[in-house]
């Protein structure tokens, strides 16, 4: 790639005065790392050439990606021109992943290993299938002897659907794999994630999508492009809300501080990427409005790239989550509860890693509220 590049793509803002969705060519220049803009509608420049390198990365330029520019959620939904549009494509294919039933409890570190290994997750969701799903999901198998006992498993419990993205991401998720039966792949590729968190043939930990035209079908099935997506998997009881935030997830952490939820007891019954807009961050944070100073800081954080949220749930889980996440400033934190999750995974008071429900009797309130908008934002 040359360092005189420039990469032009279709990006659209939903603008909340006007309840409009307007377009721009945004126009990305990678020597200098700057951006510019231009209003498509109104045959105008709308952003002249401004350094966007603490807001923009090069691998957030794909179609679907969501970023943040100037307090604007802009979303790329197509390339500006052909150039672009050769140059990102072939490193751009997407595959399908599936942490199946048998490995849910162990999530939090089949995640981990996917981060470590450089892959980049654009969409993320636990999901519970019915029996009608699964076998649309698994159609190609119509007739085959195991295909009832594949259905029967694969609806048995919740399920983590994941796409992935990158330069030839379907064979490099399937080598990461490896053998589709858990014991042939102990023998032949024991650091593959079947051998280590697989069981048999069936029960063998994940999926993942065997071609292009599987991929798209399977990512399809799971994010549709159009509609809401599939419904989640929130119970409302005995809960509170995480939310992992955008800093953390970039930074490849997700996956170990899922394994730290789980591992002190907690049950994560939901699971799902989603941006945040500003105006529904605003009214999310609204509680410390006027009363931290961080507060404008903190709504920039949330809606700087994506977020997982999560319903935890356990006996008096506010309180006891809220115990384990720890002092808003992670050198506090570090200091006096050096094993809670801000002082592991947090760097300052606005990126401190995840946010949680402060009040006991708001937890419910808050993973209704991030459940509906991921249903609505999805």
């Amino acid at each position: 790639m040359g360092e005189e590049d420039r990469y032009c793509f279709i990006a659209e803002w939903y603008d909340p005065h006007a309840a409009f969705i307007r377009r721009y060519q945004f126009m990305y220049y990678v020597k200098d790392q700057t951006a510019e803009m231009f209003d498509i509608k109104n045959h105008r420049v709308f952003l002249k050439k401004t350094k966007v390198s603490d807001c923009l990365r090069l691998e957030d330029l794909y179609i679907g990606s969501t970023v943040n520019i100037l307090s604007r959620q802009l979303k790329f939904v197509d390339y500006g021109d052909d150039y672009t549009r050769t140059r990102f494509s072939h490193k751009k294919e997407r595959t399908l992943g599936i942490i199946k039933p048998d490995s849910t409890a162990k999530m939090g570190q089949i995640l981990d290993v996917i981060y470590q290994k450089g892959f980049m997750i654009t969409q993320l969701k636990m999901c519970q299938l019915n029996r009608n799903e699964a076998f649309q999901l698994y159609q190609e198998h119509q007739g085959k002897p195991f295909l009832d006992n594949l259905l029967n498993f694969i609806t048995r419990g919740p399920v983590i659907a994941f796409e992935m993205m990158g330069p030839g991401v379907i064979s490099a998720w399937r080598e990461l794999l490896g053998p589709t039966d858990s014991a042939e792949a102990r023998k032949v590729a024991p650091q593959s994630i079947r051998a280590r968190f697989g069981k048999d043939n069936t029960e063998n930990a994940c999926h993942g999508s065997d071609s292009t035209t599987s991929a798209a079908r399977e990512v399809e099935f799971f994010f549709p492009s159009t509609g809401p997506g599939r419904q989640n998997t929130a119970k409302y009881s005995e809960c509170t809300c995480c939310v992992i935030k955008p800093h953390a997830v970039k930074a490849g952490l997700s996956g170990q501080i899922i394994s730290a939820i789980m591992e002190a007891g907690f049950e994560i019954s939901v699971l799902e990427i989603f941006h945040m807009e500003k105006a529904n961050a605003e009214e999310f944070y609204e509680v410390y409005k006027g009363v931290v100073q961080e507060y404008g800081s903190m709504v920039s954080e949330l809606t700087s790239g994506p977020c997982i949220a999560m319903e935890i749930r356990a006996q008096e889980a506010p309180t006891k989550f809220r115990e384990m996440v720890g002092p808003a400033d992670p050198e506090i934190a570090r200091h006096l509860r050096p094993r809670t999750l801000r002082a592991l995974f947090g760097v300052d008071k606005v990126q401190n890693a995840v946010h949680c429900t402060d009040l006991p009797e708001d937890g419910l309130l808050e993973v209704r509220i991030n459940t509906e908008k991921m249903y609505v934002c999805l």
